[in-house]
């Protein structure tokens, strides 16, 4: 099918993006994913309820969600929304329906993220702006954010409800916040970690509080998985900050070094920037701010993070991030759920995208 959005040039959706075949996908995982493979029935069922939004009336709804939804992501909010019910012992049929909640949401900050960053590459395909347009990313994660409301609206739960909202609002600000100190080469190290918690990690956060939430579990217990879910968050990001300045293009399905072509001095960046003689940083600073950068400018940056330890000073906050997360299963007696949640906690900071 070939469409005309927003002005843009026709394209052929079918040799723009061809449908991601299986064995291509977890090719693409590879060993990142084999360590997962015991939560392969989850992500089956996961999967299979994410798809159901593609009943849309409107085709290109269809068609940009395929294209959204299908490449390799890490469906790590479901999963801990799954699990976590698992550990307040709810069973109930709507578990998996629910959990598509926060894969939808997450997908929608990511078509609206793409666009305010012009970013052409997300998981390894184009990025819907770059095929429909902005307008229509930003309409298809409209669409996919007011699905996930939806479907909240149909537990009949208020807290539920509220903190799903109280969510969407805090990842917003954080987004609005970070767009606010774009090319802030001043930025603390405490301002980067109030921003990453508030766009990313307040939803992890929130699948794991919700998971105890639709449990009907006492106060204690869902506090305890909320910062379960705040902390392994955060460690989430930092190795994604990390692996902007480490991974290839193939393998991070996106282009390494983005967050700085972006103008997003992340904590690989502001570590760097500390060990720095004044004169020298002040001269990084002008060449970039000044918009004079070339290819080769960013190869230095990259390869200066590289080698002065600010990656490895990164892994091991946030190994004690994923340790303190932990540490909040404590209340839980042993379980397989428990383990499994320990598990997907220490995959967090062993991933290689």
């Amino acid at each position: 099918m070939r469409y005309n959005v927003g002005g843009r040039k026709t394209v052929n959706l079918k040799t723009v993006h061809p449908p991601i075949k299986k064995e291509f996908q977890d090719k693409k995982m590879g060993s990142d994913r084999s360590n997962l493979t015991q939560f392969k029935k989850h992500f089956d069922i996961i999967n299979q309820e994410l798809y159901k939004v593609f009943d849309s009336r409107v085709p290109l709804v269809e068609e940009i969600g395929k294209h959204t939804l299908l490449g390799h992501g890490k469906r790590l909010r479901p999963l801990m929304f799954v699990l976590t019910c698992e550990l307040c012992n709810y069973h109930g049929k709507d578990v998996y329906r629910l959990s598509t909640i926060f894969e939808y949401i997450h997908t929608a900050s990511l078509l609206h993220d793409d666009v305010l960053d012009n970013a052409e590459i997300r998981r390894n395909r184009p990025s819907a702006n770059q095929v429909w347009g902005n307008h229509a990313a930003i309409l298809e994660g409209d669409f996919l954010l007011t699905k996930s409301i939806s479907i909240a609206l149909r537990t009949n739960n208020l807290p539920f409800m509220t903190k799903l909202a109280d969510t969407t609002l805090r990842m917003t600000e954080g987004q609005i916040q970070e767009l606010a100190h774009t090319d802030d080469w001043d930025i603390s190290r405490d301002l980067h970690m109030e921003i990453i918690t508030a766009k990313t990690a307040i939803l992890i956060s929130a699948a794991c509080a919700c998971g105890a939430i639709i449990s009907g579990a006492e106060a204690e217990t869902g506090e305890s998985l909320e910062q379960f879910g705040l902390k392994a968050g955060i460690a989430f990001q930092l190795i994604d900050d990390l692996l902007d300045y480490t991974s290839s293009e193939e393998v991070f399905g996106k282009p390494v070094g983005k967050d700085l072509k972006e103008g997003k001095i992340t904590l690989p960046l502001i570590y760097t920037l500390s060990q720095l003689e004044t004169a020298e940083r002040k001269r990084l600073e002008d060449l970039f701010l000044n918009h004079r950068r070339t290819d080769d400018d960013y190869r230095d940056i990259i390869d200066l993070v590289r080698r002065n330890g600010a990656l490895d000073r990164i892994r091991e906050e946030a190994r004690i991030y994923v340790t303190d997360a932990i540490s909040c299963l404590d209340m839980f007696p042993d379980s397989a759920t428990k383990r499994d949640l320990t598990t997907l906690s220490q995959h967090i900071i062993d991933r290689k995208y």
